[in-house]
């Protein structure tokens, strides 16, 4: 069952409250109460009653329920003053107001998902555009990965101009493989224009066909086909990319254009196993992480001045510390800062680099600051990167600010609405709530992460946390044992080797909570 109103959609079945297709973080107290009133919206609802439901009867004090139910009004976008909703009725209880239409779980898909019937998202005040992955005509499955990568590199090119909205890579590949609406794929990813098309290689040679689409109307406005040898394949990105803003934006200096020009590396074969390595990255397990830092390496080897190839090596490394997959600890870390630097160095105006190799040196070096800066510089040059602002996010959230990590979030998820790693940024979200001491939403952000990468160390960490915290003992330690049977060795001594948390009080909320759901010290 689903009751909407307004923008918003609450989803019973999967407990989640969303407005458009962004999800709402929200304790489950806080969404039972919403549940509560907007089921009974035809009667005045007690505090009394309020109680039994939510709480199970339990004494509850007057500013625990009042700071509940402005949970309630925040989640939903009211406030006391205005009670547009939720309405407090004087020494009777509580009424909401709001407009409600009911649905079967099976007659509307979840808004998160692609096809879905939610209300569209609202469209920025900027052009934007969506480039969804392009056909690979070549009659061979296992050129999927030069397709898709040099789609990615036109995403790319295009995040590079500052005027313009453009919809993450993660986002838009939801799509591949099915034959789509772009009226629709505008309103699930909030966009003006959509760009499509497919491409042939065979031999020395590539074709390049490129529609830009207006998702308003359906109607094609530029079409176009680009043809010429393999060894020219960033000259064809580059006129695709020029077309499309050409169109967009015709009276754009020519000398934007050019800047958002970007040849990666002069070398074929370097570019060939990094696409590779990014093919392998996606998916994210221990073994398409050792296979995809395998392939970096060779890209490194036919490039050394490579720099984006730098920051993904080391990138890897940090996935494999944070999930605890290292075998010879400080040789891999010593790597991993080696090849993050060298990426820094030879990508000063690098947005991809920058991003991968600051994240990574905020784990590995424990250089929170640089990495702030760094990933500062790279949402400068890049702000349409979706990876920037998640693992900006998290960095902000390992020094200490839970409110701006939450902001950056909030933008990722936004670039990147129909993210199938939108895990990632769920689970910076629970850290952020947890060290702010809003248990009940790291939870709840925390449980949605976990639904999709069951794991991730580091969210069922959050778990037992924030529900022992919360005072839900059982809850903690189904979710402590889980954690224990994933990785044996962590302990409460020990967080601050695997998370680089710098604050003493943010340290202490998660030991803490650890510590009540039974990890040993």
């Amino acid at each position: 069952m689903k009751f909407a109103f307004g923008d918003h959609v609450l989803d019973v079945d999967r407990r989640e409250l969303a407005r458009g297709s962004q999800p709402i973080g929200i304790g489950p107290q806080v969404f039972d109460l919403l549940l509560h009133l907007v089921r009974n919206r035809e009667r005045v609802v007690t505090k009394d009653n309020l109680i039994d439901v939510v709480w199970g009867g339990r004494v509850v004090s007057e500013s625990t329920l009042t700071s509940h139910i402005n949970a309630v009004r925040k989640a939903i976008g009211d406030s006391g003053e205005e009670q547009r909703l939720v309405r407090t009725i004087a020494r009777k209880g509580y009424r909401f107001v709001g407009d409600v239409r009911e649905s079967d779980a099976s007659e509307q898909p979840s808004p998160a998902r692609p096809g879905s019937s939610a209300p569209a998202l609202v469209l920025p005040d900027r052009p934007s555009i969506a480039v969804l992955p392009f056909l690979n005509l070549s009659g061979d499955s296992a050129q999927d990965y030069f397709v898709d990568g040099v789609v990615e590199d036109v995403i790319s090119a295009l995040s590079r101009m500052n005027w313009l909205f453009v919809i993450a890579r993660n986002s838009s590949f939801t799509y591949k493989g099915r034959a789509v609406d772009v009226k629709q794929v505008g309103r699930e990813l909030g966009v003006r224009y959509v760009l499509e098309g497919s491409l042939r290689k065979a031999a020395n040679r590539v074709r390049i066909t490129g529609q830009l689409i207006d998702a308003g109307t359906g109607a094609t406005i530029w079409s176009e086909r680009f043809e010429g040898k393999i060894d020219n394949i960033f000259d064809l990105q580059d006129q695709m990319t020029a077309n499309v803003v050409g169109t967009i934006a015709p009276q754009l200096e020519r000398a934007e254009i050019e800047r958002a020009k970007h040849k990666p590396t002069e070398s074929l074969d370097a570019y060939d196993y990094y696409l590779r390595g990014m093919a392998n990255l996606h998916q994210g397990t221990r073994e398409a992480i050792e296979e995809a830092l395998h392939l970096f390496r060779r890209a490194i080897e036919a490039d050394p001045a490579f720099a984006s190839a730098h920051g993904m090596a080391g990138w890897c490394y940090f996935w494999r510390k944070v999930n605890g997959w290292m075998s010879d600890r400080p040789r891999e870390l010593a790597e991993g800062v080696k090849a993050a630097r060298r990426a820094v160095e030879l990508g000063r105006d690098d947005a991809v680099a920058l991003t991968r190799a600051g994240h990574a040196l905020a784990h590995l070096a424990d250089d929170l600051d640089g990495g702030v800066d760094l990933l500062e510089r790279a949402k400068m040059l890049n702000p349409n990167l979706a990876a920037a602002w998640f693992l900006s996010g998290f960095v902000r959230v390992w020094r200490g600010d839970p409110d701006g990590a939450i902001a950056d979030f909030t933008q990722a998820m936004r670039l990147s609405p129909l993210d199938p790693e939108t895990y990632r940024m769920q689970a910076g979200m629970a850290v952020a709530h947890l060290f702010a001491g809003r248990f009940d939403e790291a939870s709840s952000w925390a449980e949605k992460s976990f639904r999709d990468l069951p794991s991730f160390l580091m969210v069922i960490a959050i778990i037992a946390a924030s529900h022992a915290l919360a005072g839900r003992i059982d809850e903690a330690q189904r979710a402590m044992r889980r954690l224990r049977a994933l990785d044996p060795a962590i302990r409460a001594s020990n967080l601050r080797d695997w998370l680089p948390i710098r604050r003493p009080q943010d340290l202490a909320i998660l030991a803490g909570g650890l510590r009540k759901a039974g990890l040993p010290e």
